[in-house]
């Protein structure tokens, strides 16, 4: 069988303060503009700070410990997630992140958060590395598997 390899396409830190993630990022000179923002009635809860496009390698984005919990259910409830770091990898389709998924876990590795149909459109899941690093496997987005994003 030959399978397309994983693409690297994000850097998501899960911050304890994301609100100082910002003004330091926006400090270092990356470019956060408000509509990257998302806020609600509890604070914000994640930033697009760089987005893919052709010629960058990876998104950078940043996430509230809360939020983290409703996307990770291996995290969910941990008050211990800031500085945590969620490395992402796109594959080509919903079928590939389950297969990924089983074939890392059955290899040994363990399962954060079995492969599902997130709120933003895509198929995805999370394994953990030899190291304790969250690695996040995601499929292309589909207009038709979006709903609304969770409260948080």
């Amino acid at each position: 069988m030959d399978l397309k390899r994983p693409t690297l396409n994000q850097l998501n830190i899960v911050s304890g303060n994301v609100d100082a993630s910002i003004a330091f990022y926006r400090r270092l000179g990356v470019d956060i503009t408000d509509s990257r923002i998302w806020r609600t009635a509890t604070g914000v809860h994640h930033v697009t700070a760089i987005e893919s496009r052709a010629g960058e390698a990876a998104s950078l984005d940043l996430d509230s410990a809360a939020f983290a919990g409703k996307w990770n259910s291996g995290w969910a409830g941990r008050k211990d997630l800031a500085g945590r770091v969620v490395v992402g990898f796109s594959v080509e389709s919903r079928e590939e992140v389950d297969r990924l998924y089983s074939e890392m876990t059955a290899a040994g590795h363990k399962g954060l958060q079995a492969p599902f149909d997130a709120f933003w459109g895509a198929r995805y899941a999370i394994v953990e590395d030899p190291d304790g690093i969250a690695v996040g496997l995601m499929s292309p987005i589909s207009a038709k598997h979006r709903s609304p994003p969770p409260e948080v």
